[in-house]
């Protein structure tokens, strides 16, 4: 398939490990020069040298709870680019894994929602800017399957995955006058160094769990897929990946 993104520029978050860091890789494969942005300078400054022996790659330190800073970032890549095509949300956090209601205070719950949501809506607000000028606009966020179903014990990013998903959808919406494309890929378990260490298990040892477990390079393939033109009929949606499991019944025949 032609997915048409050579030489677009596109910009993502939480680039510098897991599912971002396989999206960096995906996109520079399609020849997409890319605005990299993360926490991790060390990690960050590494991942743009390597990058940037084959596509212009721009890394900028940000902290996406900083609006200050992450809108800064996000607008200097911009501009260094002269413009974007798209943006990929990767950032995000698990938050108070394996803990009671009881145990999670409001400032915990509304750590995890500024990541994972608040974040997200920081990204389409300032990338928007910028996108609406490109002929092909996409934005595209890390969702999961806990925007659907609730993981035990994880309330807070239950919360804010099922709040992204209607984010999606909303700024698809509001956003479908600029032509911006809004969609969401939602994975259920990723083999990442955030879930190997929720579950303080290698990968070997996820791989051998009896769930199945994605890679982060199967994530990125549905990211480039909704990044480019070849998706243009596809807005407001989600790209559920979980192997079917929210299509099986509950009826035990």
């Amino acid at each position: 398939m032609e997915l048409g993104l050579a030489g677009k520029a596109a910009l993502i978050t939480g680039a510098v490990s897991g599912i971002g860091r396989a999206c960096a890789y995906a996109l520079a494969g399609e020849g997409v020069r890319l605005g990299l942005i993360d926490r991790d300078e060390d990690a960050g400054r590494l991942l743009e040298s390597e990058l940037g022996a084959c596509v212009p790659t721009r890394f900028v330190a940000a902290d996406v709870t900083d609006e200050v800073a992450f809108s800064a970032a996000i607008g200097e890549i911009a501009t260094g680019f002269g413009g974007l095509d798209a943006a990929v949300g990767c950032a995000g956090v698990s938050g108070q894994f394996g803990r009671d209601v009881d145990d999670v205070s409001a400032a915990e719950f509304n750590q995890v929602l500024h990541v994972n949501l608040t974040g997200q809506f920081i990204l389409a607000r300032e990338s928007a800017r910028h996108l609406r000028f490109s002929g092909s606009p996409s934005l595209v966020f890390l969702g999961s399957d806990s925007s659907f179903v609730a993981a035990p014990r994880m309330l807070a990013y239950n919360a804010s995955k099922g709040g992204l998903l209607q984010l999606t959808r909303a700024l698809a919406v509001d956003l479908a006058g600029d032509g911006i494309r809004v969609n969401c890929v939602c994975p259920s378990i990723v083999d990442t160094p955030l879930a190997r260490d929720d579950l303080m298990i290698s990968s070997e040892e996820l791989r051998r769990q009896d769930y199945p477990v994605q890679s982060p390079e199967q994530v990125a393939n549905h990211v480039l897929y909704l990044v480019s033109p070849a998706s243009y009929p596809v807005n407001g949606t989600s790209l559920v990946s979980d192997f079917g499991y929210l299509a099986r019944s509950s009826f035990p025949a």
